[in-house]
């Protein structure tokens, strides 16, 4: 499960783009913030995808990823033209591939690295699907498979969603606000769209005769798009943008990145245990529809004048966790980032980030309104901090070695107010009241243990 969200220009406060997303996965499933410099290869070349290999390009661009550790591809990046792309798993009547070929992260990967605009990287995309098909297990330690929907854009400001099923596609370009989830969301506006899409249209039973063609109504497999509660989450991201639309700020992303839907937010003593149905920010609990419902990463980018300023957590669970900015892309050059300690993996290692703030997020879980309410609002107050200091640093010259120091401080910051934080959290000791239910400890408990993380 994930969610990805667009404000173009005439949507934000500021009259820049906004993109956002929530990578939804398996708990233990740790995600690496990685940046790959732009290179030039030699003709013939091959290049390794996470299960297949292709013909390599002769250029690819600069890239700045959040991808699972353990794939090749990325569930959302950028790179160095300002173009960014998210995924999702989509769901659809027509089974997906189960023959390892391109996985959607590796299709959004492919795009960031060979394409300048979003149109581009339709174009990549469809030229990929189309020579090597997507397919093979998505998942961690569990079988999964899925189609992909990519929401893509770019420096200028455009913004286009495309939905796949196997080697076919359509595009519906954005007008102004627009969110993706675990289901099919274009209806009757398709602006482009692959050679094959009305025949394999045809062949899940849509009738010519209720032209114009919708095509979430025909290709959507309803039951499955449900119960990943995909059509609740696309509802609740739309009512949300819809909200604040022509004064959207990087704060209001930052929000419904950490919303839990319409009922958290009338009871203050709301904990994420068992079903989660229209939750934005996931927190795995006990049941099968639930085992991968973690957001493992989160990542905002915004547009100022041009310049892109990337927001993301690095870590799992954005209510939990702080955004923090990586300066990269058009006006920055290559990204210089923090040091996030060593490559994650899904076993605990103190050293590197993704897992040190796992200790924070789990803990606040063991009792998660009271424990989460310790820091929340120092929480707040540092991402204001961060936000105020980055505004006030793009009123000067703002060079690129300037933006690198700055980042350096902001996650030097965080770090050290996470470490705080979790001695608050410890101290509180879990009221038995407030404990999350019998099936959600017992589930929690199993998944430490295969990392080997001791929680309290």
């Amino acid at each position: 499960m994930c969610d990805t969200m667009v404000a173009r220009p005439s949507a934000t406060a500021n009259g820049g783009l906004i993109f956002a997303k929530n990578s939804d996965r398996e708990a233990n499933e740790s995600q690496a913030i990685c940046a790959y410099p732009a290179a030039e290869h030699e003709p013939g070349a091959r290049l390794a995808c996470t299960y297949i290999e292709i013909p390599q390009v002769r250029h690819t661009h600069s890239v700045l990823l959040s991808r699972p550790y353990w794939m090749w591809g990325a569930e959302m990046g950028a790179n160095d033209q300002g173009l960014v792309i998210g995924n999702e798993a989509v769901f659809a009547k027509k089974a997906p591939p189960k023959e390892p070929a391109l996985l959607g992260m590796d299709l959004l990967r492919l795009a960031l690295e060979r394409a300048e605009r979003a149109d581009q990287a339709v174009d990549v995309i469809a030229e990929l699907l189309a020579k090597h098909g997507q397919g093979g297990n998505c998942g961690h330690t569990a079988n999964f498979e899925y189609h992909n929907s990519f929401l893509i854009a770019d420096a200028q400001g455009r913004a286009l969603v495309m939905e796949t099923m196997g080697p076919d596609w359509a595009v519906e370009e954005v007008a102004s606000i627009r969110s993706i989830s675990n289901t099919y969301t274009i209806g009757t506006q398709i602006d482009r769209e692959s050679a094959g899409l009305r025949t394999a249209v045809d062949a899940l039973g849509w009738s010519r005769e209720r032209e114009p063609l919708h095509l979430a109504d025909a290709v959507a497999h309803r039951v499955v798009g449900k119960v990943s509660s995909g059509q609740v989450r696309w509802c609740r991201t739309t009512d949300l943008l819809e909200q604040k639309a022509g004064r959207i700020t990087v704060a209001d992303m930052m929000a419904i990145l950490r919303d839990h839907g319409p009922k958290a937010g009338d009871d203050p003593e709301w904990k994420p245990d068992g079903g989660m149905g229209g939750t934005v920010c996931a927190h795995a609990s006990w049941g099968p529809l639930r085992r991968a419902g973690q957001t493992t990463g989160s990542w905002i980018t915004e547009f100022r004048d041009g310049r892109p300023i990337h927001w993301i957590t690095g870590t799992s669970a954005p209510d939990t966790g702080v955004f923090k900015p990586v300066f990269f892309g058009p006006a920055w050059g290559e990204a210089t980032l923090p040091d996030f300690g060593p490559m994650p993996t899904g076993e605990f290692n103190e050293d590197a980030l993704w897992w040190r703030h796992e200790r924070l997020h789990r803990a606040v879980l063991l009792d998660y309104a009271p424990r989460l309410n310790t820091y929340a609002e120092g929480r707040m107050a540092l991402e204001t901090q961060f936000q105020d200091d980055v505004s006030k640093f793009l009123m000067g010259p703002a060079t690129p070695q300037e933006a690198g120091i700055l980042a350096e401080r902001c996650w030097t910051e965080a770090s050290i107010a996470e470490e705080k934080w979790l001695e608050k959290v410890q101290n509180l000791a879990p009221r038995r009241n407030g404990r999350p239910s019998a099936l959600h400890r017992r589930h929690w408990n199993g998944l430490n243990r295969a990392a080997g993380l001791s929680i309290h």
